[in-house]
């Protein structure tokens, strides 16, 4: 799996396939989709006509709440492969940690067993999940956790967690969208002027630093190009441990253990179809 990859979250349809064949063109080769997202379909006509050998391809997509418990999670999966016209997915996520979880992990299971999926995980996993799934009712250990990870929401005791129960941690939203100044904040301008490095770069080798797997988005393709520019510098513990220093410990975006969240969750995909 590379530790850097392309994300394709809030990608219009329409857009999709000349944003991932322009990813794949300047150098990614792990592509991130789900079946929330709407678009596997597009994803997988960039695949086809990419030019790149398939198995220098990593793939990822996530089973949605509404295809969870056994059958559901099944055929879900299956009709995801179609859609992205491939004979096998090389990672597949639970996207949400809700509902029936365990009958749908059984089903990854036993998709994995039949080689039609490489390995099988999980994505937004708070620790007691994680370790939940990890210790009870499996037969095999989910290979990464799929988790909101950036300088300010940074996870360190979540890392912790996964590394404890070999799990591999994987990076979504590593800018925050933007938010909070996260671009203009004077930490990573000062390391990234230190490192001649933009704070997007900086906070992608920071996480690299710390052997999580990064997803990162942009539709621009000089941007796409600059964000992978990221193998030919490194941090040192100084920068590490101010970056360090600019961690809140929580969400940017939303907390699973709301309830009025998890409501909110339930109902999103069926306001996207609509």
């Amino acid at each position: 799996m590379p530790i850097l990859g392309f994300g394709t979250y809030q990608i219009p349809p329409e857009e999709t396939k000349q944003t991932v064949l322009d990813a794949i063109d300047v150098g990614y080769r792990l592509i991130d989709t789900a079946q929330s997202y709407l678009n596997e379909k597009e994803v997988g006509e960039a695949i086809a006509e990419c030019g790149i050998p398939r198995e220098e391809l990593f793939i990822t997509t996530k089973v949605w709440i509404e295809n969870y418990a056994y059958d559901k999670c099944r055929a879900s999966v299956l009709e995801s492969m179609e859609k992205l016209g491939l004979d096998y997915i090389d990672l597949v996520l639970l996207h949400q940690p809700f509902s029936d979880y365990y009958g749908a992990y059984r089903a990854l299971e036993d998709l994995y067993e039949e080689g039609l999926i490489r390995a099988i995980g999980v994505s937004n996993f708070y620790q007691d999940r994680l370790t939940d799934i990890c210790l009870f009712g499996r037969k095999i250990i989910p290979a990464v956790n799929q988790v909101e990870t950036n300088p300010f929401h940074a996870q360190y005791l979540a890392q912790a967690n996964m590394e404890k129960n070999g799990v591999q941690m994987s990076a979504w939203a590593p800018f925050g969208g933007g938010m909070q100044g996260m671009f203009a904040n004077e930490t990573l301008v000062k390391i990234g002027e230190k490192n001649n490095k933009t704070p997007a770069q900086v906070i992608l080798r920071w996480l690299i630093e710390r052997s999580v797997v990064v997803l990162c988005k942009s539709t621009n393709k000089e941007r796409m190009a600059e964000n992978i520019d990221v193998f030919d510098f490194a941090l040192d513990e100084e920068d590490m441990l101010e970056i360090m220093s600019l961690d809140k410990s929580e969400s940017m975006f939303f907390d699973h253990t709301d309830p009025e969240m998890v409501e909110w969750f339930d109902e999103v995909v069926e306001v996207k179809k609509s």
